[in-house]
């Protein structure tokens, strides 16, 4: 039986992180995307540069109350590729 290629772009801890919490939100901040990933703000700055760059996310930079602010969804695109990487780690599995 043939694995099925996992996606690069998804098979890091980080980016899979994002991508997971964006998956159930219409979109989330970077401020609570650090609380939630723990991750250091350069890491996650740069995750979500490689995300954004390979059409997954949609980044958009406003601010709020004078601090800038980057807001963060999810593009169909990035849903389509969590779902079919989803779908090859369970072929992993077995399931």
């Amino acid at each position: 039986m043939a694995f099925a290629p996992l996606d690069p772009v998804l098979h890091n801890q980080l980016r899979l992180a994002i991508v997971s919490l964006l998956v159930g939100l219409e979109s989330a901040d970077f401020n609570f995307l650090l609380e939630k990933t723990g991750a250091t703000r350069g890491n996650l700055s740069v995750q979500i540069t490689k995300l954004n760059d390979a059409g997954y996310l949609t980044v958009k930079k406003t601010f709020k109350d004078n601090y800038p602010n980057t807001k963060c969804s999810l593009s169909p695109k990035g849903l389509k590729a969590f779902e079919k990487y989803v779908d090859a780690l369970k072929g992993y599995l077995g399931t």
